[in-house]
């Protein structure tokens, strides 16, 4: 990993919401399309599972989760589901009203949040957050105005570097490493999903 601002660990401390894409940070950007019913195509995802148990685990030390994407897939929303994320923003190329939304749904400040994103479109909201990260084959432009660049790629574990280093920040590791030693972990926290499709608000951007 890393670290372009020297005080990312003391901006680790404040996150309560760590936000994310998808496609590129969750995903490695692939997109795989086979036939479903009829003409229709339908789209695969794949996800990694060193992201799932991270963010898992932060959510269990009381952070929120959440992904803001450009696309609408029901797959990115039952893999939200499954990691008991509180947001789903489907089909946002614009990210920030999402972000403003979620702001005003938790009455957290923009110093709070934690974002993931590896493209232009993630830009604005990155610039925005209290702590900025990338993966490690973002776009330059992206890597730039972040605070974190993880040494992984998106889908090949970045989201779990962040997840870690947030956690180790606010001093959970020693706990987490309990679990780990004794074999015993809490029961996983699912938040109430709040699911939102730009689709069905009114094709606005």
């Amino acid at each position: 990993m890393t670290i372009n601002n020297p005080e990312s660990v003391e901006r680790a401390k404040k996150i309560k919401l760590f936000l994310m894409d998808v496609d590129g940070v969750l995903t490695d950007g692939k997109m795989y399309y086979i036939p479903g019913k009829g003409a229709e195509m339908v789209e695969f995802k794949a996800f990694h599972s060193l992201d799932g148990i991270g963010l898992r685990l932060v959510n269990q030390f009381g952070i929120l989760t959440g992904v803001i994407t450009g696309r609408e897939s029901p797959g990115t929303e039952e893999r939200a589901r499954n990691l008991g994320m509180g947001y789903a923003y489907q089909g946002f190329l614009s990210k920030l009203e999402p972000l403003r939304q979620i702001l005003a749904d938790t009455g957290l400040k923009e110093e709070n949040v934690a974002y993931m994103g590896d493209d232009w479109t993630d830009i604005p909201v990155l610039k925005r957050a209290g702590l900025a990260c990338a993966p490690g084959n973002a776009q330059e432009e992206v890597k730039a105005v972040s605070h974190l660049v993880t040494a992984k790629g998106g889908g090949m574990g970045a989201v779990r570097e962040v997840c870690d280093f947030i956690l180790k920040s606010q001093g959970h590791w020693d706990t987490m490493m309990g679990y780990v030693e004794n074999a015993h972990w809490p029961p996983i926290k699912k938040d109430p999903m709040k699911i939102v499709r730009e689709s069905e608000q009114g094709g606005k951007k």
